[in-house]
């Protein structure tokens, strides 16, 4: 923990804090040479920096307050662990500047530098380094069974020294193999690599990784892959046609029975007015025969 002694200055009860972080980096990609970060409250401040080759790293940090800046003590980090004595720190006016220098070789190096100023309350700004993120396919990718589909991933303004590709079985990765006409694995440019499955199979869906290794560290991206069956998009289809079938089935079952119905109803009726006509003529005959006897009778 280090305070810079012998500057005096009136101590405001509510100082106006500024955090200003800088990062300077010697034989880095261009992208990631300069930058900074302002920050006008108590939260922490971040800074993300793409390294993926050994760097010259100068950070700087700069904190301004209207409080004595006798009474701030400096410190820095390396993730948890605190650095000693190898940063500098200076003052112009109310502003305090740390500075701490060092050269990233190897991926032990990379990670997350705090520059801590503590005054009533912590100021924390931190860089966090760390190798370029590669870029696949957010989406799934869809084929069908005994197509070919291309996995991509790129590195973007970044070249890795290999490419490697891993699919998912379970939680295991299994390194993909270059099997005769089933993958082949190539790339137009240094910072992409291409996978082509050929005849795929159901089984050929899942996860699929591709991972990059630099001098500082490796990266890696995930690739989701679905292979389906040229039935599945008949599925809705036969569904729609089951049920239009199932419809007209139970139609025609409900016309047949209503008109059974009918038909046996309509017999009924007919039976009926027979028995009906039967009854009728049998009693005109009965009416009919006492008065034949009756007329013999009187003609005797």
């Amino acid at each position: 923990m280090r305070a810079l002694p012998g500057l005096l200055a009136a101590r405001a009860p509510t100082p106006r804090l500024l955090l200003l972080l800088q990062c300077l980096l010697a034989t880095a990609r261009p992208s990631s040479a300069d930058g900074s970060a302002l920050e006008h409250s108590s939260m922490p401040v971040e800074k993300n920096i793409t390294l993926e080759r050994p760097s010259n790293v100068n950070l700087t940090c700069q904190f301004t307050t209207s409080g004595d800046l006798n009474a701030v003590n400096v410190t820095w980090k390396k993730d948890s662990e605190q650095l000693e004595n190898n940063y500098l720190v200076s003052a112009t006016g109310s502003t305090l500047y740390t500075q701490y220098r060092f050269t990233i070789i190897n991926s032990k190096q990379m990670g997350s530098y705090s520059c801590f100023f503590r005054e009533e309350k912590e100021q924390r700004g931190t860089f966090n380094f760390k190798v370029p993120e590669l870029h696949g396919k957010n989406k799934p990718l869809i084929s069908y069974v005994g197509d070919s589909t291309v996995l991509t991933c790129k590195c973007q303004n970044c070249f890795p020294l290999n490419w490697t590709w891993y699919s998912t079985n379970g939680s295991i990765k299994v390194p993909v193999g270059v099997q005769m006409n089933k993958y082949v694995i190539n790339g137009t440019y240094a910072n992409e690599t291409k996978l082509k499955i050929t005849q795929l199979l159901e089984e050929d869906g899942g996860s699929y990784w591709c991972h990059a290794l630099f001098q500082l560290g490796e990266s890696e991206e995930h690739i989701e892959l679905v292979v389906l069956s040229y039935l599945v998009p008949l599925k809705p289809f036969l569904a729609i046609v089951a049920e239009v079938v199932l419809l007209v089935a139970t139609i025609l079952l409900c016309e047949k029975y209503t008109q059974k119905k009918k038909k046996h109803s309509d017999e009924g009726k007919e039976f009926e007015q027979i028995e009906q006509l039967k009854s009728d003529d049998s009693n005109g005959i009965e009416n009919n025969v006492p008065r034949h006897r009756k007329n013999e009778s009187l003609g005797q």
